[in-house]
Formats: structure tokens, sequence, C-alpha cells
């Protein structure tokens, strides 16, 4: 394809989350995606590593620990350098003493005349004495020389270390957290602008907590900004009313710093959504959906979704009273159900998000009950042939065409199980509910993107 060419194809990635448990440390920055500016010039945006991740990266933290250790050598070679020194002039001087009074002994031993038997004695004497410094004289001189070579190796470590540091940039934390902040600012205003493509990959899945029931939801906001990292957790398929707000995904990981909301009315199935502040829901034995906001605590409204099936008469195929399917993408509020008027096939209705009318309808022509789950991406319904072991994304219906293709896109169900799968569009990836873990995948976006020659 040529460079300067109308039309070319864009290869878009999912971005990534704004906490430090997704991805994990050692997958490091990665191609978000690529295109081209006016010029026809190509541009790569790359995913920094996650917010604070630099502060509990290890290679980083060594790092630190390493830089330490090679000061307080430093010090203490320093220390030893200054102590060695002293002692050895104080050797060398004695040294000089004893060869002084050697000489004098062979002098007197030539010509005992010149020294009477007392002095003989005590020159003897002295000699006697200083005659073991002489081995201690020889191991500080190669002491001496060890800890000039000790020097140079701690020297050109600290060269080494200091620019692996500048090439790491960790030499300012604080510095490198702000880069980063605005990086994923940038590249959240960046993927917005690139709009909407077609689902053709899903990466392997990134398992955030293993906690909960087999079956059961857990999501963050589709819609608000990139700030609030909120993370909204309900376990169970039906009758529960209790749903937990994690303040950060890193406090959900350690399972701290939540509040409890108790709804007025219990749900039924996983396919809650979190939209704009607010928990949308299939009430338990009714086709009604709920919406409930989180500051307020209170339910805003509530509508009956018209020849709706309910209480397990068109589930996924796992049950768990999955017949109303909440979610949402770039292109706002939908349900997922079917009706008997339409023979157990999936319907798709757009919703508007105050009052839950319906705005529009799609019948999908695709059995609920052969699908494992579904998820929508730019307006287009992804399902899954299974919720078990060897499932793959096996049909796909487009909204803005009324149409629909049999894919064959696999991922790593590796818990067995999935019993809620959802996208977000605000982050771009897929949050699942597999057997009683909390798992995250990411997944490619394939555009056709147009120039103003066009």
């Amino acid at each position: 394809m040529h460079l300067f060419s109308a039309m070319f194809l864009l290869v878009m990635f999912a971005g990534m989350p704004s906490e430090a448990l997704y991805p994990s440390p050692e997958e490091g920055w990665q191609i978000y995606s690529s295109a081209q500016d006016a010029d026809g010039k190509c541009i790569c945006t790359v995913v920094a590593p996650a917010q604070n991740m630099c502060n509990r990266d290890p290679r980083s933290r060594q790092l630190r620990q390493l830089m330490e250790k090679v000061q307080n050598i430093s010090q203490s070679m320093e220390v030893l350098d200054l102590r060695t020194y002293r002692d050895l002039e104080y050797v060398k001087n004695t040294e000089s003493l004893m060869k002084v009074v050697d000489g004098k002994l062979k002098v007197a031993s030539e010509n005992p005349r010149s020294l009477n038997p007392k002095g003989f004695q005590e020159l003897k004497d002295k000699v006697a004495q200083l005659l073991p410094l002489l081995p201690v004289l020889d191991q500080y001189k190669n002491d001496a020389k060890m800890i000039l070579r000790l020097r140079e190796e701690v020297r050109n470590l600290s060269l080494v270390l200091m620019n692996i540091q500048e090439e790491m940039g960790a030499y300012d934390y604080e510095e490198l957290r702000q880069r980063v902040l605005l990086l994923e600012t940038r590249l959240h205003s960046c993927m917005q602008k690139l709009g909407c493509g077609k689902l053709t990959g899903v990466s392997n899945p990134i398992t955030v907590r293993a906690s909960g029931s087999r079956f059961g939801c857990w999501m963050t906001d589709t819609m608000i900004p990139s700030s609030d990292n909120r993370v909204w957790y309900v376990d169970g398929y039906f009758k529960g009313r209790r749903v937990l707000e994690y303040r950060t995904m890193n406090d959900f990981v350690k399972g701290q710093n939540f509040v409890q909301h108790s709804l007025q009315h219990p749900w039924a199935g996983t396919g809650h959504v979190v939209y704009n502040g607010s928990l949308y829901y299939n009430k338990y034995q009714s086709n009604i959906i709920v919406k409930y906001h989180f500051r307020s605590r209170s339910v805003l409204v509530q509508r009956s979704l018209s020849g709706a099936g309910y209480n397990n008469t068109f589930p996924y195929s796992w049950g768990g009273y999955s017949d109303i399917d909440l979610m949402a993408d770039e292109n706002g509020l939908w349900a997922v159900y079917t009706t008997i008027s339409n023979a157990g096939n999936i319907v798709i209705s757009r919703l508007e998000p105050q009052t839950l009318e319906v705005l529009q309808t799609w019948d999908t022509g695709y059995p609920k009950r052969s699908a494992g789950e579904s998820f929508m991406i730019c307006g287009t319904l992804y399902v899954t042939n299974s919720h078990l072991a060897g499932a793959k994304i096996y049909f796909a219906y487009y909204t803005n065409t009324s149409s629909y293709e049999y894919t064959d896109i696999p991922f790593h169900n590796q818990y067995s199980h999935i019993s809620m799968m959802d996208y977000n569009p605000r982050e771009r990836m897929l949050y699942t509910w597999n057997n009683g873990h909390q798992v995250l995948y990411h997944v490619t976006l394939f555009q056709v993107i147009k120039t103003s020659g066009d």
C-alpha cells in the first residue's frame, strides 16, 4: 500500500487502564495504534505502563536498592581507605625506624667495642619488638593495592548503573509519573478521535482477581472520565441486592476501601452495566429494567422491556436468569434479549439512558440459547458460541447495516465457565466473570480511515 494513498488501513489496539494491575509490569510499553497525518506521514502511538507502575516495577526497585548498596560500599571504602592510609603511614615510619636500629645493630655487631653490653642488649630488644611488623607491612601493602582495585570497580559500576538509570527513565519518578499521566490523557483523547472499528482479535486473558461464586458481574463505568477508577462488583446471578463499590482497581484487587449499595429491587442474571454514574439492571422475576443512581442511592427510573422473556425463558446457554443483558459501547446503551414473537432469536434494542425508552430494535436471527455470551462494540453485537472451554466469537450483527456474518475469532477461556462478558468503550477492554475469576481481555479493532483527499 502506497504511503500517500487516499485510504489506508488502521489496526487499533485496546487502551490501557489507569491502574497498576493490568497489564502486568513485565508487559511494559506497547504499540497502541498507527495512522497518518495530513502529509501522509506515519504516526505511531504507544501505551505507557499504567499510572504509578514505575514505583512498583521490581526492576526499578532493585535498581534503586543496588544504587543504595553501591553508595554504602563507596562510603565504607572511603573510611577503609582513610584508615588504611593512616596505618600504612605508621608502618612506613616504623619501617624506617626499624632499618635505622637494624643498621646500628649491624655496626655494633661488627665492632662490639663501640657498644657496651647493656646498650647492646637494649638495642637487640628493640629490634626484636620491631621484627613482627614486617609481615604486617607486607599485608598493608597488599590491602592498599586491593582497595585501589575495588575503588576503580565501584566507580565503573556506578557509571554503568547511572547509565541504566537514565535509560530506564527512573532518575525522577515524580516527573515520569506526570509524563505518564499526560500521555494517558492524550491517548484517551486520541482513542476517541479514532472512532470505531471491527473486532479482529482478542488478547490472552489477564486475571485481575479470584473471588466470589461461580457466577457474577464486575465492571467500571463505561462513560465517565478516565480519572474515575471506581470498580463495581456484583456476586451471584439472582435475588441479590448487594453491590460493592471499590475506590480504585488496585483497591478491588486487594479487596479494600469499598462501600456497599443495597438495591431497593433484587436483580436477575449478570447482564448489569454501569453507565454515566448509574447501574442498569434487570429486576428479578420481571422484564423491568431499573436505573439505580449511585450518588443519590436511589432508583431514578424503571421501565418494562415490552415482550422480553425473563425467568430463564430465553437465557444464554449457561442459564442463570440471563434473559436480559444490558451493555454499553461507543454508541450508547443497549439491551440484548429475545421475545416469543422472535422465536427465541436475539433482539437488540438501543435505549434512551434517561427514560429507558426503546429507540430502535433489530432482530439478529441468532438463537439466544445457542449463545454463550455477547457484547457490543461500535454498534456491532458479537456473540460467542459457548460459555465453556473452546469458545470463540462466532457471530456478528451490524446494526448500522442491519446485516450479519459468521466469524471465527478465538479467545482463551482460561477457567472454562464464562457467565458475564462485557465491553468497556472507555478502556476498550472486555470484562469477564469466569468461574469465580475476574478477567480482562484487550481487543484489536480494524478500521478503514479516509483522508481528507478521499
